[in-house]
């Protein structure tokens, strides 16, 4: 398939040459996003929600696959060197110790994530509402697929559906129709803008 420009190149179009520096500065605002997700508690049924799976796809959506790729494991980094930028730190551990814990196989689902819908993203699905959706759902089905298989072998198959998954249907739900409601209204922006 054809590749196609991100988000994020589209808005950058026309101001210099993509440099290491421009995507570093990128990363490092995006990883300040992650954490500020990862922290934020939405009250919601049955559990309160984060965004930060949101934030993750949209992410890799916008960047791409390199750039989010990229962006989420130097957010994976940063948690790795004991900053506290997971849900729930510093109060459930920092470091090595929280991301081999229950939450861990979602973290790896993270970067799996953002690069599947990076290379989405690339071949233009993220342009309209069906195709945002799709690359939306695929991505938190990723995440889930990682962070159950992890949770699964941590405590059993029947717990981790139980309390990794089922809680949080209608949150992914949520999450899944709003990244494909702002992913196509962000390219329309990023439209109307340049022929501005």
């Amino acid at each position: 398939m054809q590749h196609s420009a991100t988000l994020i190149d589209t808005v950058f179009a026309g101001k210099g040459s993509r440099s290491l520096l421009r995507d570093g500065a990128i990363a490092l605002l995006a990883t300040g996003l992650l954490t500020l997700s990862a922290k934020v508690q939405v009250p919601f049924y049955p559990v309160p929600m984060t965004m930060q799976s949101l934030v993750v796809l949209v992410i890799g959506a916008a960047f791409g696959w390199r750039l989010g790729t990229a962006t989420v494991m130097l957010y994976m980094l940063q948690g790795l060197a004991g900053l506290p930028v997971f849900a729930g730190t510093p109060e459930k551990g920092l470091g090595l110790a929280y991301m081999m814990g229950p939450t861990g196989g979602y973290l790896l689902g993270f970067v799996a994530a953002a690069f599947v819908t990076g290379l989405l993203a690339e071949r233009g699905w993220t342009r309209s509402a069906l195709g945002a959706l799709a690359a939306m759902t695929i991505g938190h089905a990723v995440i889930f697929l990682f962070g159950f298989a992890w949770l699964a072998a941590l405590i059993g198959a029947g717990k981790a559906y139980l309390g990794g998954v089922a809680p949080f249907y209608a949150a992914t739900l949520f999450k899944t129709l709003l990244g494909a409601a702002l992913l196509p209204a962000a390219w329309a922006l990023v439209k109307r803008a340049r022929r501005a």
